[in-house]
Order: structure tokens, then C-alpha cells, then sequence
């Protein structure tokens, strides 16, 4: 039996499977469900990204099978990862492994880590050993995740994770949601999603989001709320000083809307444009998802 770890204020009710990824599986505000879990865990365990998934050591894409990183080569050539449609190793490794351990858990939050550097299987496609440690907790309508990466050898760790949150407003039709995004650089991709270097300032907008579609990748300044809204709730994405990228997913007939935290922009392992975390210290990235009403309250 797979284990899950429940967490509730009363008005907001998390669930995570720490023996599956520790991906989110639930969040539900006043007993409702926000959160789509197409294609259920059977799809996950597959590769399939649904619910509340970490997604790491890199979110999104690489651009090739191998990457070098301070001075590290790596090759991806004969590796068992998951593939995008142009054959792209996608979503990093972490999707439904197991091995978290539950650190602490009450009521309203859980605490949980992940030995990469134990798994020389890990190892083999991101040779950086380092622990990834999980904390969430709920307090009212917030829900905050904290995730730390922790270097446990000699080697500085490169940060590109992030994470692929499927929203859904009950009673609302994906038409008449709307979306909210910050003021913002849109970063350019190409038809293989990766990012060609151009980019464009774009200012805030809260508007409905119609017949639109969205795979689109954002660097963000000192506003970084991203909401959805509908069915009298809105659903609020608040990244910490750790994600300064966002990815927003919305492809046609869907009934969900991801606002993803990133740590890096698509392709940082292979571009050289994340963050580096030297042995003998640790990096921290969080986020929190509000729900409110229309008038801001829970």
C-alpha cells in the first residue's frame, strides 16, 4: 500500500505521497478539489506529469543528451529517461521514485528528504550528490512548499528544479478563467520548447483567458504572483526569491491550468544559466498557493 501524509487547517487539505515521488495528490479548499489528477498514479508511475509533481534535477527540457556543468561532463546516451514528443530527456528523474523518508508530520505540516547521492542509478545522469529536502505546510487557505538542496559531497550542485501544479476551479469552465500574470520578460522558444535567447517586456494582465492556449516560459522582477480565477475562488501562486522563472501550461481542451515554479529556465543544465550550490552550504526555494474569494478572503 502506498503511503500518503494528509495536512488540514480546516479550510485547506493537502495530500502527498512521500512512497511515490512525494507528489501532491490533493488539495482540496472547503472539501472541492483543485487539483487535476489526469491519467491518475498508473500515468505518473509511467512519466506521465499530473496532480502536483517535483520535477527534478531540471524541470522542462534539455536541448541534447549530454551537458556539462563546472567543469562535469555528462552523457545521457543509453539512459532510461522520460522523452518529450522531439525525443528530448524531459522532467529530470525524480518523477514517482521512491525512497523519501518522513522526517516529522503533524496535522499541518510535513517535513520529508531524498538521499540522491545513495542512488548511483540518480547519480548516472546528474552526478552531483546532494539531499533534496521537502517541507510543507498548511495554515488556513496557504499552502507553502519549501525545497532545499543540500550538497552531501565535494562538488558544487546545480539548481534547476521546479514544480508542475495542474489547477482546476471547480464549476468553471476553461474559457472563462481568468488568468493573471505579473509584469514580465516572455522568453522566446523554439519549436522544440527550448529558449532561442530572445525575449520581449510584457506588462501585467488579469484577463479572461477565452479560447487562448499557453506553453509559454516568463522571467519574472519583484512581482511574482501568478493566479487563476473562477467558480468564486482564486487560486494564487506566490513565488519566493528562489523561483525567478514560471512556466504557464494551458494547452487546448484541457481542464487545467499549470502555474509552474522554476528555479532555472528550460535547458539550464546545457545553456550554463543556473544557479551553482558549493559544498558546506544549502539553497532554499519556496513557493505558496493561496485560495481566496473574489473579495480576498478564505
Amino acid at each position: 500500500m502506498i503511503r500518503s501524509v494528509t495536512l488540514t487547517s480546516g479550510l485547506l487539505e493537502a495530500t502527498f505521497l512521500p512512497d511515490l515521488g512525494m507528489i501532491g495528490t490533493s488539495l482540496r479548499h472547503r472539501g472541492d478539489e483543485l487539483l487535476g489528477l489526469s491519467g491518475g498514479l498508473e500515468g505518473y508511475r509511467a512519466g506521465e506529469q499530473t496532480g502536483l509533481p517535483l520535477l527534478a534535477p531540471w524541470a522542462n527540457r534539455l536541448g541534447t543528451w549530454r551537458y556539462e556543468v563546472a567543469g562535469v561532463k555528462v552523457d545521457l546516451a543509453g539512459l532510461a529517461l522520460h522523452t518529450d514528443e522531439n525525443g528530448l530527456p524531459i522532467h529530470g528523474t525524480m518523477t514517482a521514485q521512491p525512497g523519501w523518508v518522513v522526517v516529522a508530520a503533524d496535522e499541518r505540516s510535513l517535513s520529508t528528504r531524498f538521499d540522491v547521492g545513495a542512488r548511483p542509478d540518480l547519480l548516472a545522469s546528474f552526478p552531483f550528490p546532494h539531499e533534496i529536502r521537502i517541507d510543507v505546510v498548511v495554515d488556513a487557505a496557504t499552502m507553502t512548499i519549501a525545497t532545499t538542496v543540500v550538497p552531501t559531497g565535494d562538488r558544487a550542485v546545480p539548481v534547476a528544479f521546479g514544480y508542475h501544479p495542474y489547477f482546476r476551479l471547480p464549476g468553471t469552465a476553461r474559457d472563462d478563467v481568468r488568468l493573471r500574470l505579473p509584469p514580465r520578460r516572455h522568453l522566446e522558444l523554439d519549436d522544440r520548447g527550448l529558449p532561442t535567447g530572445a525575449g520581449r517586456q510584457e506588462a501585467a494582465e488579469d484577463e479572461r483567458m477565452g479560447a487562448r492556449t499557453f506553453d509559454d516560459l516568463y522571467e519574472l522582477s519583484d512581482d511574482r504572483e501568478l493566479s487563476v480565477a473562477g467558480g468564486g475562488r482564486r487560486i494564487v501562486v506566490s513565488l519566493g526569491e528562489g523561483y525567478r522563472y514560471a512556466q504557464v501550461f494551458a494547452p487546448a481542451g484541457a481542464d487545467t491550468v499549470c502555474l509552474e515554479p522554476m528555479t532555472a529556465p528550460v535547458n539550464a543544465l546545457v545553456d550554463g544559466t543556473c544557479t551553482l550550490v558549493a559544498p558546506g552550504t544549502r539553497h532554499t526555494a519556496t513557493f505558496a498557493v493561496e485560495v481566496t474569494s473574489p473579495r480576498g478572503t478564505p
